[in-house]
């Protein structure tokens, strides 16, 4: 559960943090008021743009918001810098994306793509990961193919906002980002991954 002075900072700084990236308008055209609170197993933690490393991030993280009783959610990672940020061809490239989320509890939902850790190709420079957080209106049924943590098919050219928009899941109401750059861990992901 977020604190109230924490949610009350995060609602001054969340929306400026998205824009001075461009997050908004390059992945979604709305700001979430809210921060969601991202940690990783590596013992890091996303602060609205600081960096990380692939090494770092490697792992499923933690992600925790201040949930609604019998609400559910959807949560997503993105990078709209595939394959690099000068020229996003593969814009945007998901990550993670779960529905149907009970309160905070991200193991409770429904896995529609399993996570992938960040995979910048060497000399593309800093990408960013985008965690966004939106309330669903009801339990939803999706369609989209259910994608494993050992393959990069079919999620490539993923539009939160277009996904959003198909499930009437309205603007995000929290997120969060971080920027990373190849390291020694990328070559492991791609194998991971069969490329």
């Amino acid at each position: 559960m977020v604190n109230f002075r924490v949610l009350t900072r995060a609602m001054s700084t969340v929306a400026k943090s998205f824009e001075a990236s461009q997050v908004v308008p390059d992945v979604i055209p709305k700001a979430p008021a809210a921060l969601l609170q991202v940690k990783y197993p590596s013992g890091v933690e996303v602060k609205e743009g600081n960096e990380l490393t692939p090494t770092q991030v490697k792992d499923e993280p933690s992600v925790k918001w201040d949930a609604e009783p019998g609400q559910y959610y959807t949560l997503a990672m993105t990078d709209p810098d595939a394959p690099s940020r000068k020229e996003p061809t593969f814009r945007e490239w998901h990550h993670w994306l779960v529905g149907n989320i009970q309160g905070n509890e991200v193991n409770s939902g429904e896995t529609l793509s399993q996570y992938v850790g960040s995979g910048p190709p060497e000399k593309t420079g800093l990408h960013r990961y985008v965690f966004l957080l939106y309330k669903q209106p009801s339990k939803l049924t999706f369609d989209e193919p259910r994608l494993t943590n050992t393959s990069s098919d079919k999620r490539a050219n993923f539009k939160i906002a277009e996904f959003a928009k198909k499930y009437n899941l309205g603007d995000p109401i929290a997120g969060n980002f971080y920027e990373a750059q190849y390291d020694d861990y990328v070559p492991i992901l791609y194998k991971q991954l069969g490329a």
